[in-house]
């Protein structure tokens, strides 16, 4: 969490310790990727149980159980992965139409430490009157500003392609994390009735 309080207050400085550093791909998920996620899936579920999320066309608000919000965090720690892993692979392939030889792991650095910023945003998500788009909108924003500054040091593109390689990369991220945060929102305002009906079903069978 540190770390990704430092990439939107002192990116530069930053990013040329993860250079340096040069930290392996379970080092990076273990000790920093997985941390930031349970803190912010922690404190968002608080929210869902205690606060509850605006739901219906008069916005009444939902209070969630605690077996429930314990499924849908843990779903959401599932995708916030999968966005990561998955747009890694997404950069280091764009990465290769740019005649560059990049390792997974270089893409990898460079996504998960620039995702800390909007997975931190996540915290505001705990509050019911805020729209989750609020959230995302601003994370987002300080994710590209940080993808800025990682991109050309961790993976190293030729100076005339790192430009376009940038573009590329947040363009992707901006895509991919728009489209789950629709799901999740739409979820949690109760548009998907079927598959609150599953969670509801697989929440009771947990032993809690």
């Amino acid at each position: 969490m540190i770390k990704a309080l430092l990439l939107i207050f002192d990116p530069v400085g930053t990013w040329d310790g993860i250079f340096r550093a040069r930290r392996s791909l379970g080092f990076i998920l273990a000790l920093y990727l997985l941390p930031l996620l349970l803190v912010t899936s922690a404190a968002e579920g608080f929210g869902l149980v205690h606060w509850g999320k605006k739901q219906g066309e008069f916005g009444r608000l939902n209070h969630f159980p605690l077996r429930e919000a314990v499924l849908i965090e843990v779903a959401q720690i599932l995708v916030s992965l999968v966005v990561v892993f998955g747009g890694a692979s997404l950069i280091k392939a764009v990465g290769e139409t740019f005649h560059g030889r990049h390792t997974y792991t270089q893409a990898f650095t460079a996504v998960a430490y620039s995702m800390g910023p909007f997975f931190l945003l996540r915290l505001l998500d705990t509050f019911p009157g805020l729209s989750p788009w609020v959230a995302w909108a601003i994370g987002m924003s300080l994710t590209v500003a940080a993808l800025y500054q990682g991109v050309p040091r961790m993976m190293a593109p030729d100076p005339p392609h790192a430009f376009g390689l940038y573009v590329m990369s947040a363009l992707l991220l901006v895509l991919i994390s728009g489209l789950v945060r629709f799901a999740t929102a739409t979820y949690l305002q109760g548009k998907f009735p079927a598959l609150q009906s599953l969670i509801t079903g697989l929440a009771a069978r947990l032993p809690f």
